[in-house]
């Protein structure tokens, strides 16, 4: 008896397990990327046999300091600053999961029952937009050396479009998922930019941070690990100029063999009615000079002219690029609205951010924007020198696409992810009523509100929200 007592003690009855626990986590988060043929294809995470062997490194990753949320994990790759603001397709783990994943390697990292482990999801292949209106396809396949080292190329893709194109979404689809690691792409004028093709030797030119030209368009298209594309909600659309070109800048990460590429494009065009157009304010600031040895800020604001609801914004710096914050002050009251932070900027992981909502910034608000760059010595850096606006690798920008719409009351009750879901829609039913009242109160007064009861956006759940939604419906 004293001896099955103490083994009860030793093994719980429920031990963590990798087929039970951890595959979830893994399958879930890791392996649409860390699987054969992907970007991280190097580091495979599969199944129990390539976890195992991998775990202390996915401990690290996942951990980051120590202190609040661990810092700033590693993986999953997620730049922007959670407690900051709320955005789409966030990716990260919870502290349980973190927390379960380390207890496991503590106790061991059994395997358990096979037969209770995760099913592998089903990752897409090709669109994962349905099918395409048109496909335009790089000219020619590009040699990607295996010399371990970043490769940074722009491509000249010949839309033969006689008239303008109103775009409902553009994908970009990878023809190396091991070798792309993220794409750009514009419009310029027909034939405007064949000379930069033409003075390189190889296909396509080189290009880092800028397309070689400033006769460009708005961003309609980009690609990144893990990141989301959508079509624009019903009545928006970008539009592709009239005898335009387009430019993919793609940015190649580092491989030790040599592989090839033939990436495509995937065009849906809005076959409804376009009521508004998204447009796009890029903010720039040129007018710095980082001195060696130092950490420098710079600023830039925009004061809007007109009501807005703003989408998306994209931070971009290069190489000493360190910290970015952005929010918006509102005119009459001063009332900040936070919109990003990035704690730790990396270039190689940069996305266009979407709010889960449509964000009102009326006219007179103004938009402010700072960044830190760190020139000083390190591993990276071994000689620091006088850096300046530029688009060659050495150089740096201070640069901010934000796409936008002209205001319509209601915008701001607008979800922006893949489902139609309306704040306040806690039935979802897809609409707002008195039940979604009943069930806010209720979840409320039970401390179990899920985050669409989150009416006025301030991170917590209470009467407020309740009264913002009664206002909401008799409006």
């Amino acid at each position: 008896m004293k001896l099955w007592f103490f083994i009860i003690l030793i093994f719980p009855i429920h031990a963590i397990d990798f087929s039970a626990d951890i595959s979830p986590i893994i399958y879930e988060n890791c392996t649409s990327c860390h699987r054969s043929g992907q970007i991280a294809s190097f580091l495979p995470l599969t199944n129990y046999e390539e976890v195992f062997d991998n775990r202390f490194w996915i401990a690290y990753a996942i951990e980051g300091e120590q202190d609040s949320r661990h810092g700033e994990p590693l993986m999953p790759p997620w730049p922007a600053d959670r407690s900051y603001s709320t955005l789409l397709d966030e990716m990260y783990l919870t502290e349980e999961e973190i927390h379960l994943f380390s207890d496991w390697i503590d106790i061991g990292a059994m395997q358990g029952d096979p037969i209770n482990e995760y099913p592998m999801p089903s990752f897409p292949d090709g669109s994962a937009l349905g099918q395409p209106d048109l496909v335009l396809e790089m000219n020619e396949n590009y040699v990607v050396t295996g010399n371990y080292e970043d490769d940074y190329r722009c491509f000249i893709i010949e839309t033969g479009f006689d008239e303008a194109k109103d775009l409902a979404a553009m994908e970009f689809i990878p023809g190396n998922l091991e070798a792309v690691h993220h794409a750009i792409i514009v419009a310029v004028p027909e034939g405007s930019v064949d000379h930069l093709d033409a003075e390189d030797s190889l296909y396509g030119y080189e290009c880092f941070g800028d397309f070689g030209t400033s006769n460009i368009s708005d961003f309609l298209g980009g690609y990144a690990p893990g990141a989301i594309i959508r079509k624009w909600p019903d009545g928006l659309a970008q539009q592709i100029p009239s005898n335009s070109d387009l430019i993919m800048q793609i940015h190649y990460a580092p491989l030790n063999t040599e592989q090839i590429d033939k990436s495509s494009i995937n065009l849906f065009f809005r076959d409804g009615p376009v009521d508004r157009y998204v447009y796009e304010y890029n903010m720039i600031n040129t007018d710095f000079a980082l001195p060696p040895n130092q950490i420098s800020e710079v600023n830039q604001t925009w004061t809007l002219t007109e009501d807005i609801s703003l989408i998306q914004f994209l931070p971009h710096a290069h190489l000493l690029g360190e910290t970015w914050e952005i929010y918006a002050t509102l005119p009459s009251s001063n009332e900040i609205i936070p919109i990003i932070r990035i704690n730790d900027w990396d270039f190689d992981w940069q996305f266009f951010y979407s709010p889960e909502y449509m964000i009102h910034l009326p006219v007179g608000s103004v938009i402010h924007a700072s960044c830190t760059y760190d020139n000083t010595s390190n591993s990276e850096n071994p000689n620091p020198q006088w850096t300046f606006w530029g688009d060659n690798t050495n150089d740096e920008m201070f640069f901010i696409p934000f796409r936008y719409v002209s205001y319509l009351e209601g915008d701001e009750n607008i979800y922006l992810g893949n489902n139609p879901v309306y704040l306040g829609d806690l039935n979802g039913d897809g609409g707002v009523n008195v039940l979604d009242v009943v069930m806010l109160t209720n979840c409320v007064l039970s401390a179990s509100c899920s985050d669409s009861a989150d009416i006025n956006q301030d991170g917590g759940y209470n009467v407020l929200d309740v009264v913002l939604l009664v206002n909401i419906i008799l409006e």
